[in-house]
């Protein structure tokens, strides 16, 4: 943190009266945002941390005011500068779903079980056109159109392949060839909030609520408008954890029962291309991460995105997706970790 970003800080919580509260680094992401736990006396709040030159608050306040509208437990906004980039936030804890399975394994198909039911009621649920926090805040949803989901689906060609294996017009037009068609298929879905980041280690688990209410939400600024589909690939399909098969399976029926989704079979299929889609995103955005910031934490988890991109292969119409990965990635660069000396920099 510069010397500049310090002050602001430092600015910003005294015009709130906590000057003198003790700061902690509790995380930073794979954005430029980074999170503070503030603490004075016996009362914390969160602290977000995102550059105006690199992020914009709007999106993130409107959505969690809308969330909790519907009753969810998003952070509450306690106090805002939108020009310098500074959120105070309430405080949801620290126990996410990753850090509670890990000390409770018992409690995994529990926390999961409500992680679907959020969802399921989430999606159910009429959208305002505009999220709106006042006159001035606002926010419009866009809609997760097959543009915007071939355009991540490239993150795979246009970084990953491209910095190990170089420059191929071909390759790349073949990939396209193959998932727009797809994606044109699973784009709108039934036109749901997709929260886009829905899974472990930004869900928290709030006992001491009721209800829905006991699941905590965090990281939601990138919402749109898309298919269910995707969060529950999200989910499910974990970059950061091995989520059971058996678990998987079961999650999904939960949430073709309890939606009352009448074609299961087209729900299935848009959850694996889905599937593959958002793995072939993380996969580059993983690659990315290292090769323009400097990020190496990420690569030891291409391994299993890669695996989870292939789960989904048992879709018939992912045919020429497998025959393209099988063509053009060797096995050996699916299964070992990728490090930094066998990328190079993008033209």
């Amino acid at each position: 943190m510069t010397e500049t970003r310090l002050q602001e800080r430092k600015n910003f919580l005294s015009a709130h009266g906590l000057g003198s509260a003790e700061v902690s680094f509790v995380a930073g992401d794979a954005s430029f945002r980074k999170y503070y736990r503030i603490k004075n006396g016996e009362q914390t709040h969160m602290l977000m941390d995102a550059p105006p030159i690199d992020e914009d608050l709007a999106p993130f306040v409107c959505i969690a005011h809308c969330l909790l509208n519907f009753g969810y437990s998003a952070p509450e906004i306690v106090h805002m500068d939108k020009e310098c980039g500074f959120l105070l936030l309430g405080d949801l804890g620290d126990d996410s779903f990753n850090i509670l399975i890990a000390r409770e394994p018992n409690n995994e198909q529990m926390l999961y079980e409500n992680a679907v039911d959020l969802l399921v009621d989430l999606q159910a649920k009429t959208l305002p056109n505009i999220f709106a926090v006042d006159e001035v805040l606002k926010h419009s949803l866009s809609s997760y159109s097959s543009e915007i989901l071939l355009r991540e689906a490239r993150l795979l060609t246009e970084w990953t392949m491209t910095s190990l294996d170089g420059l191929s017009d071909e390759r790349d037009q073949e990939f396209d060839e193959i998932f727009t068609p797809l994606l044109e298929r699973v784009s709108l879905g039934n036109g749901s909030i997709i929260l886009r980041d829905y899974h472990a280690d930004n869900l928290m688990w709030m006992p001491e609520r009721t209800g829905l209410s006991r699941v905590g939400l965090l990281d939601f600024q990138d919402a749109l408008i898309g298919h269910p589909a995707y969060d529950l690939v999200s989910l499910l399909q974990d970059a950061r954890r091995d989520v059971p098969l058996a678990l998987e399976e079961a999650m999904i029926k939960r949430f073709i029962d309890k939606s009352n989704i009448d074609d299961e079979a087209s729900f299935r299929a848009a959850y694996a291309i889905l599937g593959a889609q958002r793995n072939a995103k993380i996969i580059g955005i993983f690659t990315r991460l290292y090769l323009r910031d400097g990020k190496d934490i990420y690569l030891p988890l291409i391994p299993r995105v890669w695996a989870l991109l292939e789960r989904n292969f048992w879709l018939e119409e992912l045919e020429p997706f497998k025959a393209w990965v099988n063509a053009h990635v060797p096995l050996v660069w699916r299964r070992e970790v990728i490090t930094p000396h066998m990328l190079q920099e993008i033209p």
